[in-house]
């Protein structure tokens, strides 16, 4: 009896100590209900969230009236938030690849804590961007070797966000020569291609009940707003490697291909401490970049890490994502 009782109380010490999960990234941002627009057509929040903000009411500003604008999509949108910023403003609904989570270029990522890094990779390849508990996302890597280099010029054509059961891809299409006003797109849900509209709202949504997937144009053609309630926003822009840039960096592409890739910016909301991948460890509390500062191209080493079986697999040496079942694949 007395063995028993000790081992109740070690364990209610244990549970008495053990740590509690932190809250979302950002879930304050967007922890507001809609209101009624004023006359003036500005839409208004009203915020739920705690500290300076909490029941406040911001009005988005005359110059970015609406969140998602309607009548020209390529302007900026009102952005409402309600952390401890507490401010409605004007922001461009494109990636920025300046930016902190930025994803673009040969490729070039800028990390959760400001540092940009290159990582090589391969071509034909796939890398886990991001393995958390409830959210992964896997790269797919396309790209050239001219002669007498030693490694792969590569690009992101295609990315694959898996969580819950459910999987979001989205995609270039292999273009010969780049059109500006043609939609090189790909986007699948649960392997089946969807067409985003270009009309109205110009949004796709899907809803299971506990989580919804929202893709919005945020130009005519070829860039995307996309949303993951609680995990994910991503903005999303297809684009070509250009002429001048061909020269520029000595790629060496082929007449026949315009090697259309993706650049992304994304935003997490529900990241843990422990959150794995390319990208997705620079958002670890206390997190120390390994790469040297000052020199033009760093590179971010761990491609036998983060190295996956294919663009639908979240599986890798250090991947942490579990498929709920239901599973959804290409």
């Amino acid at each position: 009896m007395v063995g028993t009782k000790n081992s109740v109380l070690t364990l209610q010490r244990k549970a008495a100590y053990r740590p509690k999960k932190k809250p979302p990234h950002d879930a304050a941002s967007t922890n507001y209900d809609i209101l009624s627009p004023l006359p003036s057509g500005q839409e208004r929040a009203f915020c739920r969230s705690r500290g300076k903000c909490h029941y406040r009411t911001l009005t988005c500003p005359a110059q970015c009236a609406q969140k998602k604008p309607k009548k020209n999509r390529k302007q900026k949108g009102c952005f409402i938030d309600c952390s401890s910023k507490c401010e409605a403003t004007c922001k461009w609904r494109k990636p920025k690849c300046n930016g902190n989570g930025a994803l673009c270029y040969d490729p070039r990522f800028v990390g959760g804590d400001g540092v940009m890094f290159y990582f090589h990779g391969a071509k034909g390849s796939d890398f886990a961007i991001v393995s958390d508990e409830n959210l992964h996302i896997n790269g797919h890597l396309i790209g050239t070797r001219p002669q007498g280099r030693t490694r792969d010029f590569t690009w992101v054509q295609a990315l694959s966000i898996m969580f819950d059961s459910h999987t979001l891809v989205l995609a270039a299409k292999k273009v010969a020569h780049w059109t500006d006003d043609i939609d090189a797109l790909i986007v699948k849900w649960e392997g089946e291609s969807i067409n985003i509209p270009t009309d109205e709202e110009a949004e796709w949504r899907a809803n299971d009940g506990q989580r919804e997937v929202v893709i919005e144009r945020t130009d005519d053609v070829n860039t995307v707003r996309v949303t993951v309630q609680g995990l994910v926003e991503m903005d999303i822009r297809v684009a070509p490697i250009g002429e001048k840039e061909n020269k520029i960096h000595n790629y060496q592409l082929p007449s026949d291909d315009a090697f259309a890739h993706l650049e992304t910016q994304f935003k997490f909301f529900d990241l843990s401490d422990d959150v794995e991948g390319i990208l997705g460890k620079t958002y670890r509390p206390g997190y120390m970049s390994p790469v040297k500062r000052g020199v033009p191209m760093p590179m971010m080493g761990g491609e036998d890490k983060y190295k996956t079986a294919s663009l639908y697999s979240p599986a890798c040496k250090v991947c942490r994502f579990q498929r709920r079942s239901g599973v959804a694949t290409a």
